[in-house]
């Protein structure tokens, strides 16, 4: 089924942000969308998705024009999106969000075993048979929870798909799924709108890709004329001749250690060390245990056994708060969720960490709160500039990574931890964060860079840790190690 946009504008409040957008996507294509953020990727997927109208240009599908006014109009087209953002209900079982609405019944009751065999089913023929049907999904990871919403914009068989950054929280097998699923689909007749900042899979899966840039496309092209460095010129208005920063000299005194830490179910018999001014990555596949560790470590759970120390500030810490104040800090990797509070504005996110050290006799002192506030929104370039009192839901995702990381830096920790830091982030963004990292370890913080792209790890951290279902498999040099060995550890049982 053809879909094409002619002239598409948009404006919020008098302020336009897509300027005359066309493009076109035929059946069986894989259209990729690619962009910085805050180019105008997000109010092209919400048109597409009947969640925004247009406010003049034109939408045509198979050869009839169209203007989904609401996600159930778009439904009814044939479009379904999978968003970047999650949009399941937590407590409820896999099975429950995916028949939501379409339930078999019998006898006027649900017949839940016929549920469960169907959404196991479904599962299982989109290549994500692993996830158990009958698990609540907020007990899931978050990559697991990323399969389930692809599963679900499935139950209505659609002619389109709009794919929002589907890979950002996949790795391993989970990405190798993912990709067949799309191959699969394209096979019959599926239109693939596939929105992503990975341009290396771009490349690979895309029949066609157009570049949107400030509002407008500023090219249309195909993986056989173009490469990954002509993309990122196009998206970014200039090349990007280094992506990762220069390698560090040699790492101080430790910093933090980790000693037999165990927890059943998700990790055991784990001991590594952090130095001051080293930037370590910890790989692993979904299901490994990374993000489980890193709160452990910072005290939001607590460990069966083991020890966490850091050097002059204390350890085992019993709760977040603990850990804070011996000099930890958490980037955990679902900003939207766990980072931001989404109604307040970029000021008072920023400042949550500080509230008690900005509090005089039971006041709030604004003056200093905004002079600290302002400094970090100049100091990790946060856009627009005068952000401060927008609410925070209005930055593009980079930048609201960026309030987020602002934030765990207003309390100087020792330590960072950052859990998927640049997940959903476009490149030029990601070049930003890479060069924030290199100067706080330059300047003697030791930084636990979690990551599923292991491109990244390797790029950005001094060495390399490896987790495989729970345990640690190695302790690499970063730049003395391939992809290959690294995926290797993550795999396969090794001696």
């Amino acid at each position: 089924m053809s879909l094409e946009l002619r002239g598409v504008h948009k404006d919020y409040g008098g302020v336009e942000v897509l300027h005359g957008v066309d493009l076109v996507g035929r059946p069986g294509e894989v259209l990729a969308v690619v962009g910085a953020n805050g180019a105008g990727k997000s109010t092209l997927i919400k048109i597409l998705a009947g969640a925004e109208r247009m406010s003049a240009g034109e939408m045509w599908l198979d050869g009839k024009r169209i203007e989904p006014r609401s996600p159930h109009d778009a439904h009814a087209h044939g479009i379904r999106t999978v968003h970047q953002e999650l949009s399941l209900v937590p407590e409820l079982s896999v099975t429950e969000n995916l028949l939501m609405g379409n339930f078999p019944r019998r006898a006027g009751l649900i017949d839940w075993a016929a549920a469960h065999r169907r959404a196991a089913a479904l599962l299982t023929t989109i290549g994500f048979g692993a996830i158990n049907p009958r698990t609540v999904a907020g007990r899931l990871s978050v990559a697991r929870q990323q399969m389930v919403e692809i599963a679900k914009a499935l139950v209505g068989d659609p002619r389109v798909l709009v794919l929002d950054e589907p890979s950002a929280v996949l790795a391993g097998s989970d990405l190798d799924s993912l990709f067949a699923l799309v191959r699969r689909l394209t096979d019959r007749g599926v239109l693939v709108v596939y929105v992503s900042h990975r341009l290396a899979e771009v490349l690979d899966l895309a029949t066609s890709i157009v570049v949107v840039k400030d509002g407008r496309v500023v090219g249309t092209t195909t993986p056989a004329e173009t490469t990954e460095d002509e993309l990122i010129r196009l998206m970014a208005g200039r090349r990007l001749a280094q992506i990762y920063p220069d390698r560090r000299g040699a790492p101080g005194a430790p910093r933090l250690t980790v000693t037999g830490l165990r927890r059943p179910n998700e990790f055991r018999d784990v001991s590594f060390t952090l130095h001051a001014g080293e930037v370590v990555g910890l790989f692993g596949l979904v299901g490994s245990g990374r993000s489980e560790l890193a709160r452990c470590v910072f005290g939001a759970v607590r460990a069966a056994a083991g020890e966490v120390r850091v050097a002059g500030g204390g350890g085992d810490f019993r709760s977040p708060a603990e850990a804070i104040a011996a000099g930890l800090a958490l980037v955990t990797e679902d900003r939207k969720r766990t980072g931001l509070v989404l109604g307040l504005t970029v000021r008072d996110n920023i400042a949550l960490t500080t509230l008690r050290r900005d509090t005089r006799g039971g006041l709030i002192d604004r003056s200093r709160q905004r002079g600290q506030v302002s400094t970090m929104v100049e100091r990790l370039g946060i856009q627009p500039a005068r952000c401060a009192s927008m609410p925070v839901v209005q930055l593009s995702g980079g930048n609201q990574q960026k309030a987020v990381l602002a934030k765990w830096l207003l309390v100087e920790p020792r330590v960072l931890i950052l859990d998927e830091p640049t997940r959903g982030v476009d490149m030029a963004t990601r070049v930003e964060i890479y060069r924030i990292i290199d100067d706080l370890a330059r300047s003697g913080l030791s930084v636990l860079l979690i990551s599923s792209d292991l491109t990244e790890v390797l790029g950005a951290s001094d060495r390399v840790l490896v987790m495989r279902q729970g345990r640690l498999t190695a302790d690499l040099p970063a730049d003395r190690s391939t992809e290959d060995e690294v995926l290797a550890y993550a795999i396969e049982e090794r001696t």
